[in-house]
């Protein structure tokens, strides 16, 4: 149990979006409304949502500003005030998150950029820096770096998904009048 408990934190951003997707399956087969393919990808970018963004960045803004030095020795980094900046623009994604979880498609998209910029900005860094970093420092390049390219990904398929599904109850609608 042990191990498990350790290989599920030392890839937390995949273990966040498995949590999501089972808040999704949950809360889909929970309910008796019709599961068609828009109540399908809304339900399963709200998860993402609450779970890969909202939940991922909550706890970076607790990780950076509260915990600063640890997580810096954890990276192989020294400590720095921009960790407190790190941490409070991490909490602004959060809440944006949770605010679109229940919220519009433009909302959504919102809630997805600026996570996306940041991940796949970071994971630039790592690659560019690769070369600096001693290899014994665990995560820096394994799966932190495939969530970094991964998770917006899945985000914005989610995203596509839905849209597609919208539209597509929309052109239905209009042409049954």
């Amino acid at each position: 149990m042990a191990s498990f408990i350790q290989m599920a934190l030392d890839h937390f951003p995949i273990t966040l979006l498995l949590l999501g997707l089972l808040a999704a399956l949950v809360s889909l087969l929970s309910t008796r409304r019709q599961r068609n393919a828009e109540r399908v990808a809304s339900t399963l970018l709200r998860w993402f949502l609450v779970f890969s963004v909202g939940l991922s960045f909550l706890t970076s803004f607790v990780m950076h500003s509260f915990f600063g030095a640890t997580v810096a020795h954890a990276i192989g980094w020294a400590p720095s005030p921009f960790q407190f900046e790190v941490g409070t623009a991490s909490l602004g994604y959060a809440l944006v998150a949770f605010l679109a979880a229940f919220g519009s498609l433009s909302l959504r998209l919102a809630a997805l950029v600026g996570p996306a910029a940041f991940l796949w900005g970071g994971a630039a860094g790592r690659l560019i820096q690769a070369q600096h970093v001693p290899a014994q420092i665990p995560g820096y390049l394994d799966s932190m770096l495939a969530a970094n390219l991964f998770i917006p990904l899945v985000g914005f398929v989610l995203l596509a998904w839905q849209a597609k599904a919208q539209s597509r109850r929309s052109v239905f609608a209009r042409s049954r009048l």
